[in-house]
């Protein structure tokens, strides 16, 4: 039997250790853990990361990219500050949720389209969650102890966000394209909560499996898009359809 490779090894680890932390969460999870669902010795880890604190820091780092492990990797993975963890975290956030649509967005003056910019914004934000949902179920597991971490994941870049779709969403509505909100950022948190239940959150829960990866999406996309234009105005030179109850009504009057 072919001897694995150091990187699949690696790789081998990483994988055990995100479950690991998805489940169990930063405090309670042990190497010892780790090493018994990757199927190594504890004392191998040490080969691949100086310490629990550095494990975390890699498999954040892996676990919202799926680009292979970087050739020359220097092992073992030093020990990191919290500040370069939190560094790292922000860095593959803000590149994980790139919305080149909504930036676009913000240079125009006025949108031909409403409905086809809408739909990319949406569908864009949610391709992202839909990639890099491990990572998220780490952070937001792991974010419970640590506070750091919560005030990054949840204050600093998720409001950010909201704040960001909030400020379109205002554009849109002084343009006419979309209609008028009772509050604009709880809308803004609504588009956001939607997409992140039925791009990750769907998964996790045991009456879901019905619904299929096709259906959540354009299901998704259809509802927060529609319901967000305004609805086009009335031709004037439309006329109200005739009741035929009342039209009779009317000529029994007129024959009287």
């Amino acid at each position: 039997m072919a001897r694995r490779r150091p990187s699949d090894r690696l790789q081998q680890v990483i994988d055990a250790a995100i479950e690991v932390f998805i489940g169990k969460g930063y405090r309670r999870a042990q190497m010892s853990d780790v090493a018994r669902a990757a199927g190594v010795s504890q004392g191998s880890l040490y080969n691949y990361v100086e310490s629990k604190e550095a494990l975390f820091y890699l498999i954040i780092d892996r676990g919202f990219t799926d680009a292979p492990l970087p050739a020359g990797l220097k092992l073992p993975v030093e020990t990191p500050s919290l500040a370069d963890t939190l560094a790292r975290l922000r860095v593959r956030i803000i590149s994980a949720f790139a919305l080149p649509e909504l930036e676009r967005a913000f240079t125009r003056s006025s949108v031909a389209d409403p409905r086809a910019e809408l739909e990319t914004i949406v569908r864009q934000y949610y391709a992202g969650v839909e990639r890099v949902g491990r990572g998220l179920d780490l952070v937001e597991r792991s974010a419970v102890d640590l506070p750091e971490l919560a005030q990054l994941f949840y204050i600093e870049r998720r409001r950010s966000l909201i704040a960001q779709l909030a400020k379109y969403l205002e554009s849109r509505i002084e343009m006419g394209a979309i209609r008028s909100l009772p509050d604009v950022p709880t809308a803004a948190r609504l588009i956001l909560e939607t997409v992140v239940w039925f791009a990750r959150h769907r998964h996790n829960s045991p009456d879901s499996a019905m619904i299929s990866k096709t259906a959540a999406l354009e299901t998704t996309v259809d509802f927060l898009v529609s319901g967000l234009l305004a609805s086009p105005a009335p031709t004037t030179s439309a006329k109200p359809k005739e009741n035929p109850q009342r039209s009779q009504l009317h000529a029994s009057r007129k024959l009287q």
